[in-house]
């Protein structure tokens, strides 16, 4: 299979609504404004240790709808839309948070959100000039997602005082560090696919 054939969108997959996967998705999604509630409004250690817990559960629903999906060969159309929504909402929701609480800084919010800007466009130009509907999750842009999911409540939980809060504020920017660089790589991935199939789809 050629790289080309690997990342487009798949004709295959089916049209149900109503799936395991999909119905994790839409709980991931539904967890978002309770988070959000959670992080901006009580802003207490109990909050935050919900929040965090939030999302640690994304994280996990996030590895196991793809896995349910090919186990229970339930890969729908609206799951491969759900599921990378749903992890760009919650990674814009919690460095929005992360920033407006003063836990991380801001330039690590214009990168997420600059590598979010350059990837909607490029998807834009790929729906109006192919037939392609979405491009399939890259292996990087899972793990990106993972360790900015694991980054994101280690340094809600790090943001509190303490020897113990001091080292998993480290790790999470660890996390931090290694998901924006993986976040990027995949980016630039999913940039040379849409170039390709624009390319294959008007061939000069």
């Amino acid at each position: 299979m050629s790289d080309r054939t690997r990342f487009h969108y798949d004709r295959s997959v089916g049209d149900r609504i109503f799936t395991w996967p999909n119905a994790l998705s839409a709980a991931r999604l539904a967890g978002v404004p309770v988070f959000l509630w959670l992080v901006i409004g009580p802003r207490t250690a109990t909050a935050d240790v919900i929040a965090a817990a939030l999302l640690g559960f994304a994280g996990i629903s996030d590895w196991l709808d793809g896995k349910l999906a090919r186990m229970l060969n339930q890969v729908s159309r609206l799951g491969q839309l759900l599921d990378p929504a749903a992890d760009r909402l919650y990674i814009a929701v919690t460095i929005i948070a992360l920033g407006v609480r003063g836990i991380i800084p801001w330039w690590l919010f214009g990168a997420l959100a600059a590598r979010e800007v350059c990837v909607g466009l490029a998807l834009v130009v790929l729906r109006r000039r192919t037939e392609y509907g979405a491009l399939e999750v890259s292996f990087v842009g899972k793990a990106a997602t993972l360790c900015l999911m694991y980054a994101f409540p280690l340094l809600f939980l790090g943001a509190h005082g303490g020897t113990v809060s001091e080292v998993v504020r480290i790790l999470g920017w660890a996390f931090a560090v290694w998901g924006v660089a993986l976040y990027w790589w995949a980016a630039l991935l999913y940039l040379t696919q849409i170039r390709e199939l624009v390319k294959g789809a008007h061939p000069s």
